[in-house]
């Protein structure tokens, strides 16, 4: 049954879930109670029989908090059923136990546990019963506990999780509880989970007019007269507006309570302002309050079409995109919230404003970020269809899980601003056929029926005959090309409807797309593969010397023989999140901020030559620092949007070169090399306007810590990223350090992972040391639940000790169970 109402009132509601509803709303007494399930959880990298059961004896498993990854925590392994596409790291099957007790007073109630994405085959359990088993490691999930509580005592629930099959991902996966876990307590009339939607129906400066759909399910035995009564918040919290509506539901019915709304003076969302509003929903029903929630949302449309391309708030955008994969570095797939937002920041400090979720759905957390700081997003949902790419991935279960996986994606995630367009598929190998076309018509229909305000897409290459691909492309509203946009002008001609993008693109190429893209209104945007290293795939950027007279093939990208490679080396960051130099030149070349910057060639040795692959860039090092080249000369290469540069080392003049769109935007000049400063200036009608240098460095004396926080959450999920630097006399990076760097953690702290920009490392991320990296490493702190000071210090042989410390205030969130 769906029963439609409607209400008119001066606000607008665009309900998007973000951290704040993850929170209980309101007073202790709210109805709807929500707590973390993250802490305490015995936990065994093995399979044990009967483990599900409360009388099974798990008091020798060890305690771990999630979000929780055991693959970053092993060593990895040549041998590893996973193989370099999966980092060579290992898997298996894990079980997780956690007990909690249920109050007598939640009789009556619903009980439900959420599980926001477990890697993979998740099978669940309550006190011994079987709830079922969740296939796909990327979808959110939940079951109600209600009818096998224990009210009134102690409970147990049990997860089996099984990474066993190996290979079922083409990059690093990570295993276990990688997510959160929530447990939700409502009354038997409630809003619908992720039943909130908003569309908007009319945006102006002036007014801006919306349909906000709230479900509500009554699970009683008997019919309930409802009432909704709606708060707007503005972004700045005050009051905005109240709007309510009623209707009635029987016994075991769910209706949609439809409400069309419109508010004065709207403050938009967007990547340059992105201003969030707060609704508050609440159910009542006979004057009682039965229900809650609480969601931040945006204000803002989206329209498309080949003639004036995407269209965000009635104004033309192009995307200057990055695709990522899940993981976040040396903590493996573990989605801390912190380590999610600090990946955002990092990437739209880098000049990026859109990113696309390569090959899965995302994080909560991450969504909830880009929400914030204004960032894009192309969500995309499968990596596989019904034919395999590994020989255990998700077309094991598409047949029959394709349906409620997209649901999970879609209704959880339809009502973030910054989710931009859907993608149903990433180089399905069915792409040329007539069976692909159908099944890509089927989920992109399926898609627009849960939500029909964005457009709907997939990636596509590598077709011998693209006119084949047409059918394919007729079911999506926007093409993407992985690697294949050379060919847009013969396929405009051919279907000058179709919106195309670069869903990947090689990072040399960062000049070519972005002349495409701005020369096309058709062409909406590019995504390098990728902005940020990642896990798995080993080697597919790296670059490495070999014998000139060497003819041998190159190894393919994951190849089982790369070994020790564990990760990408593609991204214009690396893995701990510094920048290369093709960031900076990606920057320049968009025009996204950045005026000028320098940087050397790396050479080869004497007889050597240095390769790169289809996905790398030559190496470029930010360092005047190469002993043994006295007098040899190196490329310098300068990235600019200035009409000249000049060169200097130690104030004599090298040369000087335009560095323009002609040029596209880079100089090279060839420099003998000597200690000193190397200087470039940028030029603009024949006056400096920007500079960059490189100093050469003296010998380290010690270490730095630099973190990127001092006051963190006493919340046991807080993150302090502090980046390890050895430096000279004058504090200066020594670029050529490769110490061995040892942690010492003193407080309510701990070392969550460490890690350098090297993979080709066989050192283990869950540690308390690393080797210096090009003088550079990363550790990561992670607060406990208790206040206090945390006192980091670091130290190298015959290197100074360094100290950080950090301040770790009490948190207020949804309570621990």
């Amino acid at each position: 049954m769906s029963i439609k109402r409607r209400s008119f009132c001066s606000a607008l509601i665009l309900a998007s879930r973000a951290s704040a509803a993850r929170q209980a709303i309101g007073a202790a007494a709210a109805p709807r109670r929500r707590f973390s399930l993250d802490y305490g959880w015995r936990f065994l990298a093995a399979d044990e029989e009967a483990a599900q059961s409360p009388a099974f004896d798990a008091g020798k498993w060890r305690v771990v908090d999630l979000p929780h990854d055991w693959s970053i925590e092993g060593r990895r392994d040549p041998a590893s059923p996973m193989g370099g596409a999966g980092g060579f790291f290992p898997a298996g099957v894990g079980w997780y136990r956690k007990s909690f007790r249920a109050p007598a007073g939640w009789r009556g109630k619903r009980v439900t546990v959420e599980f926001e994405g477990v890697y993979m085959n998740a099978t669940v359990y309550l006190n011994g019963q079987e709830l079922g088993t969740h296939p796909y490691g990327y979808t959110t999930f939940f079951y109600e506990l209600t009818p096998h509580l224990n009210f009134g005592d102690n409970n147990l629930l049990a997860v089996r999780v099984d990474q066993s099959k190996q290979p079922n991902s083409r990059c690093y996966s990570g295993s276990g509880i990688y997510r959160h876990v929530w447990l939700d307590v409502t009354e038997a009339l409630h809003v619908a989970r992720w039943g909130v939607f908003a569309r908007t129906a009319r945006l102006s400066a002036e007014r801006a007019r919306v349909v906000l759909s709230v479900r509500v399910v009554n699970e009683s035995g008997a019919g309930r007269a409802v009432k909704l009564r709606s708060r707007l918040y503005s972004p700045g919290g005050a009051q905005a507006a109240l709007a309510e509506t009623s209707g009635a539901l029987g016994p075991g019915e769910s209706a949609d309570f439809e409400l069309e709304m419109a508010v004065a003076q709207p403050a938009i969302w967007s990547p340059e302002s992105p201003q969030l509003y707060r609704a508050v929903i609440g159910v009542f029903s006979e004057d009682r309050l039965l229900d809650e929630v609480g969601t931040l949302f945006g204000i803002r449309t989206i329209e498309w079409s080949a003639e004036r391309g995407l269209l965000l708030n009635g104004r033309p955008i192009k995307l200057a995109g990055g695709c990522i994969h899940h993981d976040n570095g040396p903590l493996g797939a573990a989605a801390f919230d912190r380590a999610e937002q600090r990946r955002v920041e990092l990437l739209k400090a880098a000049g990026f404003n859109a990113l696309r979720t390569a090959h899965n759905p995302p994080s909560p957390a991450f969504l909830e970020a880009c929400d914030r700081l204004g960032m894009l997003v192309v969500e995309e949902a499968f990596d596989a269809w019904q034919r395999p790419k590994k020989a255990h991935d998700y077309s094991t279960v598409f047949r029959q899980w394709w349906r409620r996986d997209l649901e999970a994606m879609v209704l959880r995630d339809r009502n973030h601003p910054s989710v931009i367009m859907w993608s149903i598929g990433n180089e399905i190998p069915e792409r040329g056929e007539a069976a692909g076309a159908q099944t890509a018509k089927l989920l992109a229909d399926y898609v627009r029926s849960l939500d029909p305000t964005r457009p709907v897409t997939a990636a596509l290459n590598n077709v011998p005959e693209w006119t084949r691909t047409d059918d394919f492309f007729a079911a999506l509203d926007v093409g993407g090309y992985n690697y294949n946009l050379e060919r847009h002008a013969e396929d405009h001609r051919r279907v000058p409807s179709r919106i195309m993008m670069a869903a990947e693109s090689f990072p040399a190429a960062a000049y070519e797309y972005r002349r495409m893209v701005a020369d096309f209104p058709y062409i909406i945007g590019d995504f390098v593969w990728t902005a940020m290293d990642y896990l798995g795939e080993a080697g597919i950027g790296r670059s490495y010397l070999r014998d000139p007279a060497d003819s041998s093939k190159e190894l393919a990208m994951g190849s089982n023989a790369l070994y020790p490679w564990h990760g990408s080396d593609c991204g214009d960051l690396d893995i701990c999140g510094f920048r290369k130099a093709a960031s900076h030149y990606r920057n320049l070349v968009w025009g996204r901020g950045e005026k000028l910057y320098l940087g050397v060639r790396r050479p080869a040795p004497e007889g050597k030559q240095l390769h790169v692959t289809r996905w790398g860039v030559w190496p470029i090092e930010e360092s005047w620092t190469w002993p043994g080249m006295e007098g040899k000369p190196l490329e310098a290469e300068v990235y600019s949007r200035c009409a000249l540069v000049r060169l200097y080392l130690n104030d004599k003049l090298i040369g000087e070169q335009a560095a323009s769109e002609a040029t596209r935007f880079k100089a090279v000049f060839s420099v003998p090399y000597a200690p000193g400063v190397l200087r470039a200036v940028g030029l603009e009608g024949g006056k400096p306007v920007a500079e960059a240098e490189l100093r050469t460095a003296g010998p380290p004396v010690g270490l730095r810590l630099s973190p990127d926080r001092t006051t963190l959450r006493a919340d046991g999920q807080d993150l302090a990223f502090i980046t390890v630097t050895a430096v000279d006399k004058e504090e200066r990076l020594y670029p050529l350090a490769d110490d061995p760097v040892s942690f010492q953690v003193s407080g309510p702290g701990a070392i969550a992972g460490v890690g350098s920009a090297d993979m080709r490392s066989e050192e283990p991320y869950h540690a308390r040391e690393r080797r210096l990296f090009q003088g550079k490493a990363l550790v990561i702190i992670r607060t406990t639940r208790t206040p206090g000071t945390i006192v980091l210090a670091a130290g190298a042989p015959g290197l100074r000790t360094a100290t950080v410390r950090l301040r770790s205030q009490p948190a207020v969130g949804a309570a621990p169970l």
